[in-house]
């Protein structure tokens, strides 16, 4: 299947990651010659595509987004498995670090966690298949294009990846505002180690609660 990626920075970060294949590259008539502009079309070309000129309102029927003048249509967003973020940390010798995200349901959440994750180096991005949101183009557009070079595993049951992870020697902590959670600079992070965030509205879950080694 394909999707249209919408935004400046979605569409750049897709064509420099090259994680995808690229269909279709639409730019609004009028639209400004900018450096990121100019390096979409070149990044388009070097992928095989010519960017197609086309009326602004016909981006406007993409419906309530924000477009910036910018689509790309490219095949779906390639999910990746739990064994291989770990692969890829231990492939850089370094201890791998995973965000685990249980049932967050905001486009906009989930995006601005996936760019902080990025930024921070985190290895791979855990979400649960059903009853969560997905990486769709509004999380890509929410994480300003991070996600498009962040591994992220979509499993059936996070409960259970949990508990994969832990019999990797990786340990698993909860974020949540209890009083028996450590601090989080009195907590020893170093090592192996999965980072919990519960949804908007419920937290973490009774059963990932339990499942996580400490809570911070």
């Amino acid at each position: 299947m394909r999707e249209i990626l919408y935004g400046r920075n979605a569409v750049h970060e897709s064509l420099r990651a090259a994680r995808r294949r690229p269909y279709r590259l639409m730019l609004a008539e009028g639209v400004r010659q900018t450096d990121v502009i100019g390096q979409i079309v070149f990044l388009a070309e070097q992928a095989g595509i010519q960017a197609e000129r086309t009326e602004r309102r016909n981006l406007d029927h993409l419906g309530n987004i924000h477009h910036q003048g910018v689509a790309l249509e490219t095949s779906e967003y390639p999910y990746s498995s739990l064994a291989d973020i770990l692969a890829a940390a231990r492939s850089r010798n370094e201890a791998p670090l995973l965000l685990l995200l249980d049932l967050l349901q905001d486009p906009q959440n989930v995006g601005s966690l996936l760019r902080t994750a990025e930024a921070v180096g985190v290895h791979g991005v855990v979400i649960q298949r059903r009853r969560a949101v997905g990486i769709t183009p509004a999380v890509v557009h929410a994480s300003a294009g991070a996600v498009e070079h962040l591994l992220v595993a979509q499993v059936t049951n996070l409960v259970d990846a949990i508990g994969w992870l832990k019999a990797q020697d990786v340990w698993v902590a909860g974020l949540e505002a209890v009083r028996k959670a450590q601090r989080y600079d009195q907590a020893d992070l170093s090592g192996p180690l999965a980072v919990v965030v519960g949804s908007e509205g419920q937290g973490l879950r009774r059963l990932v609660r339990e499942r996580c080694d400490f809570l911070l």
